[in-house]
């Protein structure tokens, strides 16, 4: 196991020419995109880390986002063909994106090795009443795996797949929040996640063991066993295609929102027990660490409740559905 700081950090760098899209991540275009630090468990320190590795990288232009991951799978397997089935019921690979990091109207896609594609729009996350949106599609996507090795054939041992995306940032202007394409400088926040079932080969087919949950290998570990929590996704920085990778910045307003999410989990821990949100700070008490008293304010709106973090400008405030507003 591995201790580091979190969220992770990538420095996503502009593409003077395209990537082939061809599922093969070797050469080309990737040759000057970096790979992600490997995956670890969803749950972070609590577990060890997976035996398989998984890593990914990212690519901009003017047009496209994209996105390459490698998955090492000695056994390649995939049965869902059907677009916006529930694709993680296959082992797969998944994406979330949150172009201004409110924490809503973010979207998730996820692949399998057969390329089938499941693409969807979160409200917000499920935790806060969601509604997940499978009427929203990614327009103009592209995408395509590569297999190293033989799918769906378990007699022989498989190196793994790649897959390579390529997002218009059209299919992100609408709802993002924030300038699609984004600018050079720009913060968007992401994570990317692997489900693995444990398998068995039966009859010359291979079968998920039943009884066993899935294993959730992710980029930037969540430490419970939930990808919808937006506030601790990975930080991608867009660069400049020469931009050194030293010259990644993480997100500055991340401590704040830390500060303000301690607020949010006390006030459903509060809400839970006396069927209302705490008025005040004081009523929170000790669920609360004594930086956070000093350093927040509470007040009950008409929907609510908005915590906001006592300094100048610019600052930052959370509503209890966990959305991050900033306040000028």
């Amino acid at each position: 196991m591995t201790t580091e700081k979190l969220p992770r950090g990538y420095l996503c760098r502009m593409t003077p020419t395209p990537p082939a899209m061809d599922g093969d991540l070797e050469g080309g275009a990737w040759a000057r995109a970096p790979w992600t630090k490997p995956f670890r468990d969803i749950e972070g320190d609590l577990k060890p880390d997976p035996p398989l590795l998984t890593h990914a990288k990212m690519l901009w232009d003017r047009r496209n986002l994209y996105i390459g991951a490698w998955l090492q799978e000695p056994n390649v397997w995939g049965t869902l063909t059907e677009h916006d089935c529930v694709i993680f019921q296959d082992n797969d690979f998944e994406l979330f994106i949150d172009p201004d990091g409110d924490h809503h109207s973010y979207f998730e896609l996820e692949f399998n090795a057969l390329n089938t594609l499941w693409d969807l729009r979160l409200v917000k996350p499920y935790r806060d009443g969601g509604p997940a949106l499978n009427e929203w599609e990614a327009e103009g996507i592209r995408h395509a795996v590569h297999v190293r090795g033989t799918l769906n054939d378990p007699t022989d041992t498989d190196e793994g797949w790649s897959l390579e995306i390529a997002i218009p940032w059209s299919a992100f202007a609408e709802h993002g929040g924030y300038p699609c394409p984004p600018r050079a400088g720009d913060l968007w926040r992401m994570n990317f996640s692997r489900v693995e079932w444990d398998v068995e080969v039966r009859d010359g087919k291979t079968v998920k063991l039943p009884g066993r949950p899935e294993h959730n290998w992710i980029w930037s570990p969540r430490g419970v066993v939930d990808m919808h929590r937006p506030e601790r996704w990975g930080h991608v920085r867009f660069a400049e295609a020469d931009a050194p990778l030293a010259s990644f910045r993480p997100d500055p307003s991340q401590p704040d929102r830390d500060l303000l999410m301690h607020v949010y989990h006390a006030q459903r821990a509060y809400q839970s027990e006396n069927k209302r949100w705490a008025a005040d700070l004081v009523e929170l008490g000790d669920r609360l660490p004594a930086e956070v008293r000093a350093q927040v304010t509470l007040t009950i709106t008409a929907d609510g409740w908005q915590a906001t973090r006592r300094g100048p400008s610019p600052r930052w405030a959370l509503h209890q559905d966990s959305r991050f507003v900033e306040v000028r």
